[in-house]
């Protein structure tokens, strides 16, 4: 991952902020896919960082 790109997704925020938030996502990725019965071929981690890349998500402060 370039660091022009990791400037853009976390927008003031801490790159902690970016791992949790991460980890947090992968992990209802792999739960849904686990109710669904699906089988996934990525790892639900890059699955969730692309998410953040692409702007479908966005990292929220508490």
């Amino acid at each position: 991952m370039l660091n022009s790109n990791l400037d853009a997704i976390l927008e003031g925020n801490s790159r902690y902020s970016l791992v949790i938030a991460t980890a947090k996502r992968a992990r209802e990725i792999s739960d849904e896919a686990l109710e669904k019965g699906d089988i996934i071929t990525e790892k639900p981690v890059t699955l969730a960082l692309d998410e953040f890349i692409q702007g479908q998500r966005k990292i929220e402060k508490k």
